[in-house]
């Protein structure tokens, strides 16, 4: 093996094993430690699970990187321990330190992975903005507080920075203005967007938008009392009422595209009792906990449904076979989605909006997705209507027990269907204006929208419901994806429930053991190179930088941390081989006792530079490179270096 290899093998051996040397001036002994580091409350949390699911003690402290002292004493705090309720990181509690700042930095930590998972960017000023938000939401709902209470949070710089490294987040951009409608940049996008479209001829037949949105599909305006009284509901849970629906529409609006629509079941039981067949409906069905469009949805839609009905449009018309589909930097989008096509798709062309450009840019943002929200209102409204009306059931027995997700697919069926074409058609103005032609005296998209909230309102008073056009325009924005405090602490909820689950299952990490070391750190490796090879060619950057983030703090991670937890239990022995006591007596290489402590110096000074104590020294200032050579060191070393209460020798 080289030299420089050999190097590198040792040097990793020890990467993460701090060492301090101490002198213990009772007994005049140098005295190797580990340096302690704190355990993070969740950490201690889940040993004690493990324990009272039976793991043994010894298992633990081989797992964990501690010593069974250390798991002994979690144990014996186990009650305390189970009560703590803190944030990621944390792990010391103080007096110091409220509750309520503990659930501000729980929730936040799963906004910003909410918002992450979207491909929104996340500033250090719209974090604290958050946390403040959460703050002040949290504090009103707590009994006793007061104005001075308000000012006691700041969400300060420094607040932020110890924030970020209690909880390791690095998804989470320096500046503010990285996350704010970046108005220079969509007026170059335009321009280079028009040239694009003209030098390939597009037409507006063959351009397309997609985005997604969050729809709470069984939600009433906040001052009807239908709303109200599902506060006070025991079990009613708010974010199982959401899920994702992906638009899709052509510039000249006369093509819309199947959505795709994702919830948090697969099989809801009104399906299972009415025999639902999922392919028949018309949203393409999926499913996972969050009810988001992940990446591998987003490409089942493209090529089982996107493309087919393209090229069967663009068959029909008698127009050329070429598409261009405009798409947002979100996380589901992929950056390679061209790759991704099926071969009988590969007229598919895909352009990227520029990060922080689509509340100026993108089609389906101008109108089309708030108007379609208005819509599915209506729908929702003359629904409750007809059943009041044409039947005995009261409008809050009908919400209660009989409006379900199948009710809800036929509204968001019509709600889409009665989008118009001249809706679609002048959401692409800001893009493309060249696409919307001069539609003379017809009325304005605006003047209908003025006129469909006033149906709505109308619809609602006819039920007895308290609602108008402010009301609507806050439900409409409730459905977008920002979530409220309320809605945060049900997902944390439930992501904690699920953590639960998993480790129910079985022992976490199970199958760590079939990973070996040396595979780990190989594809860690790969891992690095692959990353900075995109972060030097990618032509979007901050799409690159978000994405490589986010595998580094959802995946990646958590090879590194097996990997870190066996680099903390290399034991010495790699190094220091132990000898019994008897042996060492017998020793050639141990000095005699001296008769006093001069005539010891003299004796060890002859022979300094070969001591085991050097050696130890020279491994010590590999780890800490801030400890001094043995020639630095004033009082003489032992003839051995004690370690933990236990005598070594250097190995050869």
């Amino acid at each position: 093996m080289h030299g420089g290899e050999e190097e590198k093998r040792e040097e990793d051996r020890w990467v993460d094993l701090e060492l301090v040397i101490k002198k213990d001036f009772g007994k005049g002994d140098y005295v190797l430690f580990k340096k302690k580091e704190a355990v993070a409350v969740e950490i201690k949390k889940e040993i004690i699970d493990k324990h009272e699911r039976g793991v043994r003690v010894t298992e633990l402290a081989k797992t964990y990187g501690r010593s069974t002292s250390t798991i002994c004493t979690i144990l014996k705090k186990k009650e305390q321990i189970k009560k703590l309720n803190v944030a990621k990181g944390v792990t010391v509690t103080s007096k110091h330190r409220p509750k309520l700042l503990e659930d501000v930095e729980k929730l936040l930590l799963v906004w910003i992975n909410e918002r992450q998972l979207k491909g929104d960017s996340v500033s250090e000023a719209i974090t604290c903005a958050k946390a403040k938000t959460l703050y002040l939401d949290l504090l009103q709902k707590t009994p006793g507080t007061s104005a001075e209470d308000e000012e006691a949070f700041k969400a300060s710089h420094g607040w932020f920075a110890k924030f970020k490294k209690r909880t390791g987040i690095h998804s989470v951009v320096r500046h503010g203005e990285a996350a704010s409608s970046d108005t220079a940049a969509a007026d170059k996008f335009g321009q280079e967007f028009q040239q694009f479209i003209t030098s390939e001829g597009f037409i507006p037949q063959q351009v397309f938008n997609c985005d997604e949105t969050g729809l709470f599909w069984k939600k009433m305006p906040k001052r009807t009392y239908i709303t109200q009284e599902e506060k006070y509901l025991p079990g009613h849970k708010p974010m199982k009422d959401r899920l994702t629906l992906l638009f899709c529409a052509n510039a000249s609006g006369d093509c819309k595209i199947k959505p795709l629509l994702v919830y948090h079941s697969e099989n809801p039981r009104v399906f299972k009792r009415g025999k639902v067949q999922k392919k028949q409906l018309n949203v393409m069905w999926r499913a996972n906990s969050k009810a988001w469009v992940t990446r591998q949805f987003f490409i089942e839609w493209v090529n089982e449904v996107f493309g087919p009905s393209v090229k069967k449009y663009l068959q029909e018309k008698k127009l050329p076979l070429k598409v261009l589909l405009i798409l947002d930097n979100a996380t589901a989008h992929p950056p390679g989605l061209e790759d991704d096509l099926l071969e009988e798709f590969q007229f598919i062309k895909v352009k990227f909006l520029p990060p922080n450009t689509t509340p100026l840019l993108q089609p389906m943002d101008q109108q089309v997705i708030s108007n379609f929200k208005k819509l599915y209102t209506k729908a929702l409204f003359q629904r409750c209507f007809e059943v009041t009306e044409n039947t005995s059931l009261t409008l809050r027995e009908f919400w209660k027990d009989h409006f379900n997700i199948l009710n809800c697919l036929n509204l968001i069926d019509k709600a889409w269907e009665e989008v118009s074409v001249r809706t679609l058609n002048s959401a692409w103005k800001k893009l493309w204006p060249q696409s919307v032609p001069d539609f003379g005296f017809d009325p304005q998209p605006v003047d209908k929208t003025v006129q469909l909230v006033k149906e709505i309102v109308s619809l609602g008073k006819s039920m007895g419901l308290d609602v108008d056009g402010a009301d609507l325009d806050e439900l409409v924005e409730e459905h977008s994806e920002e979530l409220t405090t309320d809605e945060l602490k049900e997902l944390h909820k439930e992501q904690q429930q699920e953590v639960v689950e998993e480790l129910s299952l079985g022992e976490e990490g199970a199958g760590d053991e079939t990973l070996s070391s040396s595979k780990i750190k190989e594809v860690l490796a790969k891992w690095e190179e692959v990353k900075t090879f995109f972060e030097e060619n990618h032509p979007n950057k901050a799409v690159c930088g978000r994405t490589m983030n986010l595998c580094n703090d959802n995946v990646v991670s958590h090879f590194r941390g097996i990997l870190k937890r066996r680099q903390k239990q290399v034991s010495l022995d790699k190094f220091l081989v132990k000898q019994p006591a008897t042996k060492r007596k017998s020793s050639d290489s141990d000095p005699e006792p001296a008769s006093s402590g001069s005539a010891q110096h003299k004796e060890m000074s002859s022979d300094r530079h070969h001591h085991p104590f050097n050696q130890l020294v020279t491994l010590a200032s590999i780890l800490r490179p801030s400890v001094g050579p043995r020639e630095s060191c004033s009082i003489p070393p032992p003839p051995f270096p004690t370690i933990c209460g236990s005598s070594y020798s250097l190995g050869a």
